[in-house]
């Protein structure tokens, strides 16, 4: 099969939507051998900032001399992006490899899911590969996560807020009963910014399970206005003038967590030396999150897509304010058909001018026009154009050079522009 025909195979997995259960992982894991046992483990999972955690973990292992595997998702333009080795885009060629392998052991009596199916080919890819340690972000949930059939050195949930409810329950207390699922007996588990409901429900599980917990701004802490330079202290360690290109206040959290991580995974035979810690935290990238992607005026994007993400969003652009006195913001927003529109517009308008609303190229993505119906009585004079294209066209059209445009929302949608903005083709595979 060509690269071209294997995603459109794998893009075509996704008809079998999201499924409960490990059965199926469990079945491919020990058809391709248990891969997922050759090397180290760590698991991170929470509702924000998983993704910014696993990156900076995975820039610190690397930096101490360790060969890293690096499993994320989604992806913003290329499928290859969600597996990478010491920073490496999983090859087009191991891509087919796998994928031809996978569809030979399950072609009979498994209908893997998409998510199912990649995790897989990330977990034989990084035996493969043979890294030393693999850092795993949880795609949804915990529990019943693809991920969920690891043994981990060390934990990690790094925020619990509303959303994907229809999956993971209503109320707070229940998406972390979820998202505790991901801890095990006797590995120790880094708790980052979560709700006091959620921490009793997470500190049930973790007492059952006899698991040590590690609560930021109790156990382990950073001080610091930016990430820019800030001071870690943990349980056994210190370190002042860190410094990490990551943007925004809440960077400093999830920089954090990732130090608490690696310092327990230290005392389980992972150790880091201070150096690394540092060079590792200078060399983190992170695409989509508070990124500048063009400076004359400067576009920023982020896939922040919940609530509790735009506070972060609305953070920075407050700050950016205060910086940039008399500069303006144009609010680029597109969002997903099931999330909560008016939630995460209300927590910018206080710090946006103007809205341009748009849509990602993808099936779930609410209509433009419907959001401009749906949200009317919050922006009554927002823009509503279709194309991710036409509506940065507009955004620039209304901003002066001094201007902040701002496009968040979707993951989705920070990908269609960086394709846009790369002059490349996206990949269909974006769930």
């Amino acid at each position: 099969m060509s690269y071209e025909s294997v995603v459109e195979f794998l893009y075509s997995l996704q008809k079998h939507g999201i499924k409960l259960g490990l059965e199926n992982m469990r079945l491919l894991a020990a058809r391709l051998g248990e891969p997922q046992r050759r090397y180290r483990t760590l698991h991170i999972g929470g509702t924000n900032g998983k993704g910014s955690t696993a990156a900076v973990a995975a820039a610190i292992l690397q930096a101490a001399g360790y060969r890293v595997g690096l499993y994320t998702s989604p992806h913003l333009v290329d499928f290859r992006e969600r597996i990478r080795v010491n920073g490496e885009l999983i090859g087009e060629a191991q891509v087919e490899d796998l994928t031809e392998r996978i569809r030979k052991l399950v072609q009979n009596d498994c209908s893997p899911t998409f998510f199912e199916f990649t995790t897989a080919m990330a977990f034989r890819h990084f035996a493969d590969a043979e890294v030393d340690v693999a850092v795993l972000e949880v795609g949804m949930g915990g529990r019943y996560d693809a991920t969920n059939i690891v043994e981990p050195l060390v934990t990690v949930i790094t925020t619990v807020a509303l959303d994907h409810e229809e999956y993971l329950g209503r109320t707070v207390d229940a998406i972390a009963s979820e998202k505790a699922g991901i801890v095990k007996p006797g590995v120790p588990l880094i708790v980052g910014s979560v709700p006091a409901e959620a921490f009793t429900v997470i500190e049930a599980v973790a007492s059952q399970r006899r698991a040590s917990i590690s609560r930021l701004n109790r156990d382990f802490k950073v001080e610091g206005e930016s990430p820019a330079n800030f001071r870690y202290e943990g349980v056994a360690s210190r370190y002042d003038q860190l410094s990490c290109p990551l943007e925004g206040r809440h960077q400093l959290d999830n920089a954090a967590c990732a130090l608490a991580m690696i310092e327990a995974a230290g005392v389980r035979g992972l150790p880091v030396p201070e150096p690394a810690i540092r060079a590792g935290l200078r060399s983190v990238r992170w695409e989509g999150r508070l990124e500048v992607v063009e400076r004359e005026p400067p576009v920023l994007v982020d896939g922040a897509h919940n609530p509790a993400a735009a506070e972060a969003v609305a953070e920075y652009l407050s700050r950016y304010r205060r910086r940039h006195p008399g500069s303006r913001v144009i609010l680029v927003l597109g969002m997903m058909r099931d999330k909560d529109h008016r939630g995460f517009l209300t927590r910018l308008l206080p710090v946006v001018d103007e809205v341009v609303l748009t849509q990602a190229d993808i099936a779930r993505a609410a209509r433009a026009e419907d959001l401009r119906l749906s949200l009317a009585d919050l922006i009554p004079s927002a823009h509503a154009v279709p194309q991710a294209s036409d509506a940065l066209a507009l955004a620039k059209r209304l901003a002066a050079q001094s201007d902040l445009i701002c496009i968040t929302g979707s993951l989705m949608l920070v990908g269609d522009i960086k394709a846009l903005l790369r002059g490349c083709r996206l990949s269909p595979l974006r769930g």
